[in-house]
């Protein structure tokens, strides 16, 4: 089992390129329209086929009855930064909100990137999404301030930071 402390019902296997439609499918619903149209083609962007192409075994796909999408993780190893693995996109069923599914995929995630020898985590989220900021805060991410244009025009982002060697509080690596 690849995590093994999920709520009842719930299995979690790497995803294939075949999920590509499903994962795509419930996007919109999950972030429940968050910016409109403009969100929606930039969420969809986000998550090309190529992903399930190449990182199908850094990433996690959580199913219901083994078919309906419940969660997913898309991550990798940095190849620039060999102490580095990166989450590049979760999305977690609203219904499951509070149940610790997005916990145990990031703790699935850290297992795997420690287990490759990587010490740190990073990821981004939108400005605008205050609730994945409150996520990665609780989880000991470390934000830095909101960057304009992270991704291109309009695209600002909050980057983060979860250092695995930390004993205690999780620091911010240094600024390469």
């Amino acid at each position: 089992m690849l995590i093994d402390d999920l709520p009842a019902g719930l299995d979690a296997r790497h995803p294939a390129e075949e999920d590509h439609p499903r994962l795509l499918a419930v996007l919109d619903t999950w972030w429940g329209g968050l910016k409109g149209e403009a969100g929606s083609r930039e969420r969809a962007l986000l998550l090309p086929r190529l992903y399930l192409q190449h990182f199908t075994t850094t990433s996690l796909l959580v199913e219901r009855d083994g078919r309906e999408v419940a969660a997913f993780l898309i991550g990798f190893l940095s190849q620039t930064r060999p102490d580095t693995a990166y989450v590049h996109f979760v999305g977690v069923d609203p219904a499951l909100h509070g149940q610790g599914v997005g916990r145990a995929l990031y703790r699935a995630f850290f297992a795997l990137a420690r287990s490759r020898g990587r010490r740190y985590v990073e990821c981004v989220t939108s400005p605008e999404n205050t609730a994945s900021r409150a996520f990665h805060t609780r989880l000991g991410f470390t934000p830095r301030a909101p960057k304009a244009d992270y991704d291109g025009p309009g695209l600002g982002r909050v980057a983060f930071t979860l250092d695995l060697g930390a004993d205690r509080e999780p620091s911010r690596r240094p600024s390469p």
